[in-house]
Formats: C-alpha cells, sequence, structure tokens
C-alpha cells in the first residue's frame, strides 16, 4: 500500500501534515512517530528472539520422530 505513494504523493502528505499540525508541532510529531517506531522494532526483535529456542527445538523433536 505504501509503496504506491510516489514522491508526488509524499509531498502532499507532508503539505496536509503542515497545514493541520503547524511548524511548531511537526518537529514533535516526528519524534513521537521514531520513538513509537524503535520501540515497535525492539518488541519485534525481542518476540523473534524469544521464539527461536522453542522453534530449534521443535525442528529437532520433528526430525527425530521423522526417522
Amino acid at each position: 500500500m505504501l509503496q504506491n505513494i510516489g514522491i508526488p504523493g509524499l509531498i502532499l502528505v507532508l503539505i496536509i501534515a503542515l497545514i493541520i499540525f503547524g511548524p511548531s508541532k511537526l518537529p514533535e510529531l516526528g519524534r513521537a512517530v521514531g520513538s513509537t517506531l524503535k520501540e515497535f522494532k525492539k518488541s519485534t526483535r525481542e518476540l523473534v528472539s524469544d521464539d527461536e529456542p522453542e522453534l530449534k527445538q521443535s525442528k529437532a523433536e520433528n526430525e527425530s520422530t521423522m526417522k
């Protein structure tokens, strides 16, 4: 969905954001979005790393039962 925006669409979104939030609020909004994305990525990495040992164990069990 987002890959179809393109440069003109991105410029339009930025202009609309500037009109709605004003120039003083845009840096705050950008920082908030950035910190939210950072936290989301961190949580995703933690979930994936928590599941890796379980996946390896279940894979080993499946391989041993197939033999």
